[in-house]
């Protein structure tokens, strides 16, 4: 089973919106999630931990991230935004599949952009 997690051990429930660039000769790129109002940022889930980075789980391991920023408004936190970079074909080989088994377990659809 994949699982996004902030917290070690605690999956975040918010399917985030996932958005991937790729470089022209397809080595590297970045997968920006968007989550809006993240479980993660509930005052029952405080109390499990700080938020250390995002963890993408699954049977093969953990990719992460630190690059993880909350959006606030009128001074509460509404979202979180974090970018995973791919830094190799191998890196982003791996990336996918992470993202297949994701999306398999959440409804998630891939839609190129135009």
């Amino acid at each position: 089973m994949a699982a996004i997690q902030f917290i070690l051990g605690i999956d975040e429930e918010v399917v985030p919106d996932v958005r991937l660039t790729r470089s022209r000769d397809g080595n590297t790129g970045t997968a920006t999630f968007r989550f809006t109002n993240p479980k993660v940022l509930d005052n029952s889930t405080s109390e499990q931990g700080e938020i250390t980075g995002m963890y993408l789980v699954d049977e093969e391991g953990q990719l992460a991230t630190k690059d993880v920023n909350a959006k606030f408004i009128n001074g509460k936190p509404q979202a979180i935004e974090s970018v995973y970079v791919i830094k190799s074909p191998q890196d982003w080989d791996r990336f996918m599949r992470f993202m297949e088994r994701y999306a398999l377990n959440n409804g998630l659809t891939f839609t190129k952009a135009v």
